[in-house]
């Protein structure tokens, strides 16, 4: 039985906001940790304001970066208006990671023992809505004959249960690396800016690349996932140069 509350009020809005849908561009941006809103039904999950702030509620920078991407190369992106801890979008609704009871160091009591009921309510409103979004750009962009690339942003935290994180830029692949290549290849001309490396922090046997398998590798389309450390993108001047790099990159891989 469904509940008989609503996830998200008709004040809120949709769960997945599409920006540029008539790009030029064959790259198809997506953000699916855009945003640290919660659903006002469930207050803050127990969480304190620290712990909402941080990146276990989002990914800091990686709206804003993917934004100035899309802006400078007429690219659509879709990305979810609201946080992780309701629901990760990159993550399949059987995934202990869908609806988190604990990110690194933190419990997060409003996810506690969810019920099936809950979590298939949850799943309706934020990952099946996000996901049919993309479904219907990828769509659309077929029927006039449209090219399309895919493109994940994402950020990470520098220190993740008290460890280092060297690795400054991450680009990710599942078993298609076809993009990806081209991305790290684009990266080794010139002189390096950034430490950059293949399935870092993070790679498929971490389940992070839900997004790409689903909409990426059962299309045949082209596709990869940038993570960025989310100290570099804290502010707007870092946004920027950010920015200016990867789209750099992105253009020549998509010329390759």
């Amino acid at each position: 039985m469904v509940p008989q509350f609503k996830v998200l009020s008709e004040a809120e809005g949709e769960c997945a906001s599409v920006e540029r849908p008539s790009g030029k561009s064959p790259l198809l941006l997506i953000c699916e940790h855009a945003s640290r809103l919660l659903p006002e039904r469930y207050g803050t999950l127990g969480l304190s304001d620290d712990a909402l702030k941080s990146h276990i509620a989002w990914d800091p920078g990686a709206l804003a970066v993917a934004r100035g991407i899309s802006q400078a190369i007429d690219a659509t992106l879709v990305y979810q208006r609201f946080s992780r801890l309701i629901y990760d979008c990159n993550r399949p609704p059987e995934s202990a990671g869908a609806m988190p009871e604990r990110s690194e160091i933190y419990d997060i009591p409003g996810n506690a023992h969810l019920s099936a009921e809950e979590r298939l309510a949850r799943t309706e409103a934020l990952y099946i809505p996000f996901h049919d979004a993309i479904r219907a750009v990828i769509r659309d962009r077929k029927a006039r004959g449209q090219e399309t690339v895919i493109a994940t942003v994402h950020s990470f935290t520098p220190v993740y249960h008290g460890k280092t994180r060297a690795v400054e830029i991450g680009i990710l692949h599942d078993e298609d690396s076809r993009f990806a290549d081209s991305v790290l290849n684009a990266a080794s001309t010139g002189l390096p800016l950034y430490k950059i490396e293949r399935n870092e922090p993070y790679g498929p046997a971490d389940g992070v690349t839900h997004t790409l398998i689903l909409h990426g590798l059962s299309n045949g389309l082209r596709n990869v996932m940038i993570e960025v450390r989310n100290d570099l993108i804290s502010d707007e001047d870092g946004q920027g140069v950010m920015t200016d790099y990867l789209t750099g990159l992105l253009r020549l891989s998509l010329d390759a």
